[in-house]
């Protein structure tokens, strides 16, 4: 099958330095016209509209901002034009909030002008490339891009330098009840503990579990895989039950896919069986086989 003749999307995962250009020069004026890195004062700052972080800790912020009263602020903090003297922040708010702390008067900056798209682009990646973002945020993220932008996760993928599966699979954590959802951005859950949860029907249960316990990833997804519920048809109760090393087969599968994968064994014959919602999963699989 043959793909679709898009352009191929500019790939954004590998760094911020095809937009903060080059290294930090000292301007006293600023010209929203140039890229190039100026000084201003830090009132003329404010919050994105699209910055995908919603929590910031307090901790870190403080931290960051004793090394900037030391060194002062070595990365410029991208922004774009909003007004006369206003400027809104794509990428380094965490950089904006602790030079304040900092009791700083005026911030390095470079102008950009980028499209809406553009500016949540540059403000996941930077976040992503920090490991700033919990999964929850990064999903969101990406659900903003693919339903305000028309976004593909294939096309997402590439943006952003991650594999389809691992974009699918965030995603699908912010079907997760809510008490699930508060342990990960408490981070007394990963998003590797979380995964086998989702759909579960004793997820909030098998969470406080988890955590209580201490489980590794792997021993979290055998115990969520064995306390779903058994089918009772007869057919079933023909096969044997599976071992952890096919439920984790199952699980590296759809993993690597991004789509739910069945193996079952019989006498006679075994199958292995992959779900898919859309013809573009379908593409996909038929591509990977060939």
């Amino acid at each position: 099958m043959k793909k679709s003749a898009h352009s191929k999307p500019k790939k954004l995962g590998r760094g911020l330095s095809s937009l903060l250009g080059d290294p930090i020069s000292t301007n006293s004026n600023i010209n929203p016209a140039a890229s190039e890195i100026s000084t201003v004062p830090i009132e003329y700052l404010s919050p994105g509209e699209f910055q995908p972080r919603q929590h910031f800790d307090p901790g870190e912020i403080a931290s960051l901002s004793e090394s900037i009263s030391q060194h002062g602020i070595l990365q410029p903090i991208l922004v774009r034009t909003k007004g006369i003297n206003s400027y809104e922040i794509i990428a380094g708010e965490r950089r904006w909030r602790a030079a304040q702390i900092a009791l700083l008067h005026e911030v390095p900056v470079l102008v950009k002008n980028l499209s809406d798209k553009e500016v949540l682009e540059a403000a996941l990646v930077e976040n992503i490339q920090r490991a700033d973002l919990d999964p929850l945020e990064e999903a969101s993220g990406y659900r903003r891009l693919i339903m305000e932008f028309s976004y593909t996760q294939e096309t997402l993928a590439q943006v952003i330098g991650k594999s389809r599966p691992y974009i699918s699979n965030i995603m699908r954590l912010e079907t997760l009840p809510a008490e699930v959802k508060i342990f990960i951005e408490k981070g007394k859950l990963t998003s590797g503990h979380a995964r086998p949860l989702v759909g579960h029907k004793n997820a909030v249960e098998l969470a406080t579990e988890i955590i209580r316990k201490g489980l590794s990833v792997r021993q979290a997804e055998a115990l969520a895989a064995d306390k779903r519920p058994k089918r009772s048809s007869h057919k079933e109760k023909q096969n044997n039950e599976k071992s952890l090393d096919t439920i984790a087969l199952e699980k590296s599968l759809s993993d690597s896919l991004g789509l739910k994968v069945k193996i079952n064994f019989r006498n006679k014959t075994s199958d292995i069986t992959i779900e898919y919602d859309t013809l573009e999963q379908l593409d996909e699989v038929i591509e990977r086989l060939r």
